[in-house]
Parts: structure tokens; sequence; C-alpha cells
């Protein structure tokens, strides 16, 4: 995960959409009087980390899962053809 991104109060305030796209990238710190006050990031990578993933749609919207090589086995024919004449 890359370094987090540091912005102030002030600048989070002025422009909301260049912190979330930053937080695309990574968590933003957002400061108060020069401290750390907040931790901006997407809701998916905070799931992630606090381990309550809880769906498969969740898990392949992470960052990095198109390079995971996956082939679901075969299971044949599971449904049959009715006739409803």
């Amino acid at each position: 995960m890359p370094s987090p991104t540091t912005i102030s109060s002030r600048s989070f305030n002025q422009d909301v959409g260049a912190a979330k796209r930053a937080a695309d990238q990574g968590p933003v710190i957002i400061t108060d009087r020069g401290k750390p006050a907040y931790v901006l990031m997407r809701h998916a990578d905070w799931l992630r980390q606090q381990g309550l993933q809880d769906s498969i749609r969740q898990a392949l919207e992470l960052p990095g899962v198109e390079d995971i090589d996956f082939e679901a086995p075969r299971l044949g024919r599971i449904a049959r053809v009715t006739d409803l004449d």
C-alpha cells in the first residue's frame, strides 16, 4: 500500500473531490492544526482492514483481484431440460 497522503482540514473542506481521488490510491490523513485528526479511506479497504469483508462482490472490487488466476471447476450438468408441453 502506498504511503498515506496528508492534507489539512482547510484543504479538505475546499476540495473534497481531490481528497476522495487521493483516497482511491490509499489512506488520506486529514490534519487539524497540523496534527493528524482523521483518516479518509475507501470503504472496501476499511472492511478488508477490519476483517469484515462479507461478500464476494466486495472481494471482487478490491484492487489487484484481476491479477489472481482462477478457473472454476466444471460441475457437469446440474440442470435438466423440462418439457412444458
